[in-house]
């Protein structure tokens, strides 16, 4: 991204192990149901990108699970890059690309990362600001193949209300540090993949209060 938060104590925190792996304790509760959600709704060959990979904890389990697909992890953060490299060579599978350094926010790389037959986004949106959702998903969506799908998985406002204390704490803080972040409406994210020439084909309630987005552009 064009900026780099520093999180408030109420996110997760990622530790460094040896070899440079980190650890998310976040991303080691959801992986189960995210990779269940994977196995239901995405495509079974192709090009995946994950934009944001983070620690690397995730693209090394999917491309395991779904050995059909090709992963290219990304990240704009060098030290997270190095760890997911290093959880990819740890796994010594195949389907996993180098870690690209990509700024999704940044309008254009659409069309040079296009034919994708999945996207895959874990948690980012309520950590930047709406004028970077816009391009995120605008570039999304230029990027995915005919039939390819884009799932979206987070936290999000309904209706303007959260569902939980510690949602609203989060979110509370979120915007204390920068007016512009916090969590999103889900039924404007719902617009912006529809703006987008995308169909939204499921909306699915996860662990945690959390939603996944299954998005597709449809198959001329």
């Amino acid at each position: 991204m064009t900026g780099r938060l520093t999180l408030p104590d109420t996110a997760s925190i990622a530790n460094q192990t040896e070899g440079g792996k980190l650890v998310a304790p976040s991303a080691s509760r959801n992986l189960e149901p995210i990779a269940a959600l994977l196995a239901k709704e995405a495509p079974s060959r192709g090009r995946a990108l994950e934009i944001a990979s983070g620690t690397g904890q995730h693209v090394a389990a999917f491309a395991a699970r779904l050995p059909g697909l090709h992963w290219q992890p990304s990240d704009p953060d060098p030290v997270r890059r190095a760890s997911i490299d290093a959880y990819a060579t740890e796994s010594g599978l195949s389907n996993i690309a180098a870690a690209l350094d990509l700024d999704a926010a940044a309008p254009g790389w659409g069309a040079r990362l296009a034919g994708q037959n999945l996207i895959l986004l874990v948690n980012l949106l309520h950590l930047i600001p709406m004028d970077w959702v816009k391009v995120l998903i605008a570039e999304a969506a230029h990027a995915l193949a005919p039939g390819g799908r884009f799932i979206l998985y987070g936290p999000f406002l309904r209706d303007g209300s959260l569902t939980s204390d510690g949602d609203r704490a989060f979110h509370a803080s979120l915007i204390a540090q920068d007016p512009r972040i916090g969590y999103k409406e889900i039924a404007d994210i719902l617009a912006l993949l529809r703006a987008a020439g995308l169909s939204v084909i499921d909306l699915q309630e996860m662990p945690a209060n959390n939603l996944a987005v299954v998005a597709e552009r449809p198959a001329f």
